[in-house]
């Protein structure tokens, strides 16, 4: 009897092995084959968006990069653009009039409609000017939400207006667990979180009626990205998450893969949720590392 049941969890362990094994076929042969997408945000090589781009290509999407014409000037886009054989739009994703332009061209350049965008857009001129959180420039923190987070809103009511996406496509932001906890140095980037995030809930209900959109947001780990380390100690609090976290910081590759699979239609069904892609770190409370 027993070695009956062995066999039948032998059985079912092989089952297992090889579905997954199917899935990692399927996600190197071609995930997004036949799929149109925009990517905001991709800087240079460090940044998640531009990760996201080179993942989307290599699963077999064609996709258009944007980025506002100031971070064209900084970055490195141009030279992702070549690799990937893709077309960069510069837009301002806080100008209607923008966003707009965008998504015309970009259909224009697909033959159709879009089937997925990523919203990797974050600054607070607080932060870069090292303004403390009780004694913030207000015209700048309106300025972080306009950038960080309403410019979200108008993407999606753009191209809502516009009817530009197609049934059952997929929009991802990028967000950080300190729209739920208090971390102090992030300052008023905190809030502009937290607003993304419900950006994503309150519009995502409107998308799945009117077009089966999914609308959702990727809390993802601290990452070394030129954003990032802008963070007054962030290089500590990146050590501090990665002790705190059971399987560690995940990486940003680790979180284009993610992107991946919410722009695929395997992940169909979810939409309005806030996904935690941190290494276990946002189900943590104390871990034995920290205090060695």
């Amino acid at each position: 009897m027993d070695n009956d049941w062995y066999m039948i969890y032998q059985a079912f362990i092989k089952n297992i092995y090889l579905q997954l094994q199917s899935i990692q076929w399927n996600m190197s042969s071609g995930i997004l084959k036949g799929k149109r997408g925009i990517v905001f945000g991709a800087l240079d090589p460090n940044s998640i968006a531009w990760k996201v781009a080179e993942k989307c290509v290599e699963h077999g999407a064609e996709i258009v990069l944007t980025n506002a014409p100031v971070a064209l000037r900084m970055g490195a886009i141009n030279e992702l653009a070549e690799k990937l054989n893709a077309k960069v739009i510069p837009a301002d994703a806080t100008s209607l009039e923008d966003l707009e332009n965008l998504l015309k061209e970009s259909m224009e350049i697909f033959g159709g409609k879009i089937d997925f965008i990523l919203h990797s857009i974050g600054m607070s001129l607080n932060v870069r000017k090292k303004k403390e959180y009780t004694d913030l420039n207000y015209e700048w923190m309106l300025k972080t939400f306009d950038i960080s987070a309403i410019s979200f809103h108008k993407l999606m009511q753009t191209a809502m207006k516009m009817d530009a996406m197609s049934d059952w496509g997929s929009i991802v932001a990028l967000t950080y667990i300190a729209a739920q906890r208090t971390f102090p140095d992030y300052s008023e980037m905190a809030e502009s979180k937290a607003l993304l995030e419900s950006f994503a809930r309150s519009f995502g209900y409107h998308w799945a009626k009117k077009a089966h959109v999914r609308v959702n947001t990727i809390s993802q780990s601290p990452t070394m990205t030129t954003a990032g380390t802008g963070v007054k100690g962030f290089t500590d609090f990146f050590g501090y998450a990665d002790k705190m976290s059971p399987l560690g910081n995940a990486s940003a590759e680790a979180c284009a893969d993610y992107c991946i699979t919410m722009f695929s239609d395997l992940t169909r069904m979810v939409t309005m949720q806030n996904l935690y892609h941190d290494g276990g770190f946002s189900s943590m409370g104390m871990a034995p590392e920290v205090l060695e």
